[in-house]
This record gives C-alpha cells, structure tokens and sequence, in this order.
C-alpha cells in the first residue's frame, strides 16, 4: 500500500485532529480502565502510579500510530457500518500486540499483568466502535424527515441497500417510511429500524397510513402478474410506482438507485424471457442472403435488427415509405457497418419488380413483413387490403419459389382466425397461398406465424393511450368486454425466426401469447401508473366497436387444432385444405379492382375464405359467452 494511499482520508482535514484526539482519549482512559478492573481498583498498592501512566502513554502513541496505518481515519462516521467494525477489530488487536511489545521493551513488564491486554483491547473495541456507531444512530435520528415519503417492496438484498442509499444521500430527497414483503416470517420485524407492514395485499391501508406518494419495487425478478398486483391495488390512491430492472439487465456495482424506472406498460405485460434454439437459427441464416419486405415497420425493422446477430452473408431491405427506409438505414450503419446491405424502395404489389428484386439479389431466406394492418381503415379501404396484402404476398411468395429460395416466412395474425374484418381474410388468404404454393415449390419451406397484438408497434392502442393522457384525457376505450392478446416486438421477432428454423413446410405456425387482456384494465393501469386516479381526474370514455373489430381475438378457429412443437412458445395449427378451385376463386379476387362495388369485393371474399362473417354477429355471440 502506498504512503500516499495511506495518508489519504475521507475525514475532512481539519476534522482529522479532533477525531484522533477523541481516539487517543478513549485509548488512555481504555488502558486505565484495565489496570482498574483487572487489580480490582487496588492499583496504588500493588503498583506505583508511575507504572500505570508508563503504561498509559505508550499505550497512546503506540495504538495511535497503529491506528492511523491502519485505516481507522479513512472511514465517514455516518456512514459507520461492518466495514468499519472490521477495520477497528484489526486495528485494535494490532494496537493492543504492539503496545504489549513495547512495554516488554522497556520493563519487560514487570508488574503489569498479562490479562491487562486482553482487557484493553474489549474496551478498545467498545469505545471506538461506541462512538462511531453511536454517532451515526444520533444522527439518524435527528436528521429531519423531508422529501417524498416511498414504500419499498421487497424486503430482500435489493430493499435494503436501496433503503441505505435513501438514507446515506438526502441529494435524492426521498425517506422511506415502511417496506412490503410476501414473506410471513418478516411481518412485523424491522430493517434499520423501519418496519415491514406484511405482504402485497396491505398496501393501500400502508399507503393510507404512512401517507406515501411513491412505492419503489426493489424485486429484480418481479414478474408481472405481481406488478399488475400492485399497481391495481394502488390505481386509486395516486401514487407513482418505480421498479429496479429484471435480472437480465441489471448492472451491479452501480448506485442502485439510479436503476429505478417507472413501470411501463410492457412491465405489466411482458412475460418470462424466451429461451431459444439459437443454433437452429444460426443454421438458417448465418452466411445466407436475407430479404426482409416492410423493413421499416415495426416487426419487419425489429427481424432486421436480430438478423444481423446471425452474421447474413448480405441484407436486402424492401420498404415502400421512403422515410422508414431511410430511418432503418441509419440504424443498420450503426448495428452491422460491416454487413452488406440494400436499401430499396419498392412497392411489392408490383410483380415484375419483385421478380427484379429476386433475379438481381437471389435471397435465399425471405421474411415477408409488408401489409396494411389498420382495421378499421381496411374496412373502409378493402381493395388496398385485398391487392397489398394478398396480391403483394403472392407475388413475393410466388417470386421466391420461381428463384429457389431456401424458405419464406410470412408475418400473420391473429385475425386471421374466425376473420369478421377485410384485414383479417386477407391475412387468412396470405396463409392459404403459402400452403398452396408449397406444392408447385417443394424446395422452398413456405411457413406462416401467428401472433396478436404487440406492445409499442405503429397503431398500438398503447401509443394512443399514453398521448391521450399526456393531454389529460380522456381515455377512450371501444367496448368494456374488449381483450386483446399482446407480445412484446422483441420477443414476437424472436418466435417468429425460431418458428422459421423449425418448419419443414406448408405449416401455419401459432405463438403462444399467454392471456388476452381487458383494454379497459390497461387503460386504468397506465393512467394509474402516470400519477393519476382512473374516473376521477382522467376519465375513460366507452366510443363503440370499430367496424370490422372483434371483442376477442383468436388464435385458432373452432375447427382447428393445434401440434405442440419441441418450442413451448411455439404451436402448429392443423387447418383445412384449400378448397379446390382455390386458384381459380383467387385470381378472380385479384381481377376485381378498385372500381368493384364493396358488397361484390366482400362476397368475392367470402368465397376464398369460408370462415368470413360480419364483426357485428360474431361479437354478439361473444357477448352472449360472456353475460
């Protein structure tokens, strides 16, 4: 260690003499106190006084010199804790040996009993750690209780050294003032001095009592069914609720407190992490050449992203947006500067320019992500639907056949299933022309996946929420019994490549999306998770259904089953075959036209696919399940 190191000291300099001469004080009156209690206050007669202050004062220089090269002068007495103990106890011990020796060197201790050391450092240890200590607990207890009043949950590792930052930095203007644990055994104990009240469930009478504003989840592996737990128990009370990160992204040896986020909307609906065959998917696009159609979207910019974890040989990006294009551009010259990539603008109803796109680049692994998706503007726009989204995955998917790609994914949703809007038939088309396909192209996999709704993608309801109450409401929700299934993008990018390593062919693969949720409860949560009261100070407001929406969506119609594959998140459907003049039925849709009345577009629909209804029966059936 060096001197430089050693002489160093979080004690303010002029602070340093005042702490050392208490030091030397204690260590005299410790020394004294010895020969007392071990000659049973009889001192005089059995030894001189001259003696006793020998011992005394080699005692002082001796300890203190030890003490100072022992670190005792580093530490912040408010800050006082086991660390701190420790260095005492060696201190001490190194003190009370070398003043031992010292005396042996000068008297070889002649009338100065053996036991004196041993009693000399317990009260050495007594008083220095005594007034450290000491001085802390007075401080604590005299520094006034200012700022938010916070609820800590958890009363594990995490709660404790968050509460100790609290309380070891006033800068972050927060005391706690109670914590919550599940566990039985720590109802009614305290942690530095706090109590915790009991289990999850006693929050809102804790926040009543205490009078807090903030509850602080200080559980890394929380999972959501608990979050969702505490922010419905506390929706009415209007406190903001904070959480520490999941394991997974935790960074240890940071202030704990800065990790502190406001819980999102994916905290409440996110779900356990997705475990993945990574090799099977290394296998089928490492080295290889990747199209991705509708790259600026949501899923289609997020597949881009993961796609360049499995090192391609290139990446061809086809977009119709220009400034989508040009905002994934951007992102991919700062994720894979390295990895050849093309940037085209191309609209995929055009077939001879998809045909271009396969002849000029040859992709070997196709992710067909472009379509219209918004349904209520489908409703309102079905030829679009019908000639993006059928016409432009036909093109692509007959396109990658023809130019023998290894395999073509198709982004699908749960809308297809049982479909009572335009967007939806036309995604149950998309899936019929892939299994039709598969037998004019047994070299090329065709492979469809399902999933619902997710999380932050362009036309999420809950990018609207969040806009809706950031102008104070109000909320506007479709129907009370409204449920959706929802995924985060990530998570439904990654199903999606694992579901494209399985197929072997011709399957529609569905993603297991856990349970639906009720809009109108997530729209209480997220009002309730900005700082205020649901129907009271932002109200939500019941528009109606949208044509062409669902109270419930699907994953499977009545008539399906489903597989289980090696992939718990991952299923396949069993659907029926195409109908035999499914080619003939087809082609005749995409002759129709712009200029096609709505009603022959809708018949010419039902045609192709059987299972299309109108939204206004199907929900009423629902209704009648649910009541």
């Amino acid at each position: 260690m060096s001197p430089r190191l050693l002489l160093s000291s979080n004690i303010p300099k002029f602070k340093v003499p005042i702490v050392m001469a208490v030091d030397a004080l204690i260590a005299a009156v410790s020394m004294m106190a010895a020969f007392q209690l071990r000659l049973e206050g009889q001192v005089v007669e059995l030894m001189t006084v001259s003696h006793v202050l020998q011992s005394v004062i080699v005692a002082v220089i001796v300890q203190m010199t030890v003490f100072w090269f022992s670190g005792l002068y580093r530490g912040i007495w408010r800050f006082s804790s086991i660390p701190d103990l420790t260095r005492i106890l060696v201190g001490t011990m190194l003190g009370v040996s070398a003043t031992g020796l010292a005396i042996f060197l000068i008297n070889r201790l002649e009338n100065v009993p053996r036991s004196i050391f041993i009693i000399d450092w317990l009260l050495l240890v007594v008083g220095l750690g005594g007034v450290r200590f000491g001085y802390r607990v007075l401080r604590d207890s005299l520094k006034p209780s200012t700022g938010e009043k916070a609820i800590i949950v958890g009363a594990g590792r995490a709660g404790e050294q968050l509460f100790r930052e609290f309380k070891n930095n006033p800068a972050l203007n927060i005391g706690v003032v109670g914590f919550i644990d599940d566990e039985p055994a720590l109802k009614g104990k305290y942690l530095h001095g706090v109590p915790v009240f009991g289990g999850i469930p006693r929050l809102p009478d804790v926040i009543r009592m205490t009078e807090a504003s903030e509850i602080l989840i200080a559980i890394p592996a929380i999972d959501n069914k608990r979050i969702r737990q505490i922010v419905d128990l506390c929706a009415d009370l209007g406190v903001g609720v904070k959480r520490l990160p999941d394991l997974s992204s935790f960074v240890t040896g940071k202030v704990i407190a800065t990790q502190l986020k406001s819980v999102s909307p994916e905290d409440l609906l996110g779900r356990p992490p997705v475990q993945l065959n990574r090799q099977a998917m290394a296998e089928m696009l490492a080295g290889k050449r990747v199209l991705v159609t509708g790259a600026g979207g949501s899923i289609g910019g997020e597949l881009c992203r993961q796609i360049v974890a499995f090192q391609p040989a290139s990446l061809i990006l086809a977009e119709v947006t220009e400034l989508f294009l040009y905002e994934i551009e951007r992102e991919m010259a700062e994720l894979a500067p390295r990895l050849p990539v093309t940037y085209l603008i191309h609209d995929v109803r055009n077939r001879k320019g998809v045909e271009r796109i396969f002849r000029d680049h040859r992709p070997e692994v196709v992710f067909h992500a472009a379509a219209y998706k918004h349904v209520p503007l489908m409703e309102e726009n079905p030829w679009q639907a019908i000639e993006n989204n059928v016409g432009g995955t036909r093109n692509v998917a007959s396109a990658a056949g023809s130019f023998g790609a290894e395999r073509f994914v198709l982004v699908s949703t749960d809308k297809a299933v049982n479909p009572t809007n335009v967007m939806g038939a036309t995604k149950r088309i998309c899936e019929m022309v892939c299994t039709d396909l598969q037998s004019d192209f047994p070299e090329t996999r065709y492979i469809a996946v399902r999933f619902g709704n997710v999380l932050g993608s362009t036309g999420s309801v809950i990018p609207l929420f969040q806009k809706q109450i950031e102008s104070g409401g109000p909320v506007t929700v479709t129907h009370p019994d409204v449920r959706r299934y929802f995924m985060s993008i990530p998570e439904a990018v990654q199903l999606v490549m694992q579901a494209a390593a399985m197929g072997a062919g011709g399957e529609v693969f569905v993603l297991e999306m856990g349970d639906p949720v009720r809009i109108v409860d997530l729209a209480r949560e997220m009002i309730a998770l900005s700082g205020f009261i649901p129907d009271r100070e932002i109200r939500i407001v019941f528009t109606g259904l949208r044509p062409g929406e669902k109270l419930y969506e699907e994953l499977l119609t009545d008539a399906e089953s489903t597989v289980a594959t090696s992939h718990p998140g991952v299923r396949i459907a069993r659907l029926s075959r195409n109908s035999v003049d499914f080619r003939d039925r087809l082609d005749s849709l995409l002759k129709t036209g712009a200029a096609t009345s709505r009603k022959d577009l809708m018949e010419q629909l039902r045609g192709v696919v059987p299972e299309y209804g109108p939204a206004i029966e199907a929900n009423r059936k629902r209704l009648r399940l649910i009541q």
